[in-house]
């Protein structure tokens, strides 16, 4: 038994696909639970709720992509400004795929806003993987 879970750990868990989705679980919990605390129980705005939650889970994602998915380390501090604003830039890029998601669900489609907004997150979770893997914490040349 032990056998296979160090070959489970060795082939599967350090795998950055797998961490990826582990650690963009989290994120999407973080922006999915702060929406649903902001909008449905304290009541704030749709837009409010939304640009906050995903605010906060952009700064999550950074520290937990960055140390954790693509272990990735900055030598200097000019790099890790570069690194920080590249990544910030892809998620507010995705912050406007995401807002224009879930208004087009909860305004134009009438669907429930959490309904909604879980729809979006499956979108932007896939296309900000793409674009950090591709742009942000891609290997260097050599």
């Amino acid at each position: 038994m032990r056998k296979l879970i160090d070959e489970v750990r060795g082939k599967w868990l350090v795998r950055e696909e797998i961490r990826y989705l582990f650690v963009g679980g989290l994120t999407t919990l973080v922006n999915y639970g702060l929406f649903a605390f902001l909008h449905e129980i304290l009541k704030i705005d749709i837009m409010i709720s939304n640009v906050t939650s995903i605010s906060v889970s952009i700064l999550f994602a950074y520290i937990t992509n960055k140390l954790y998915v693509f272990k990735r380390h900055c030598d200097t501090r000019a790099k890790l400004a570069l690194e920080f604003v590249q990544f910030v830039g892809s998620r507010l890029f995705t912050m406007v795929v995401e807002i224009g998601a879930v208004w087009l669900f909860v305004e134009e489609l009438h669907i429930n806003a959490l309904i909604g907004k879980a729809v979006s997150l499956v979108f932007v979770v896939i296309l900000n993987y793409i674009i950090s893997k591709l742009f942000v914490f891609r290997k260097a040349r050599g």
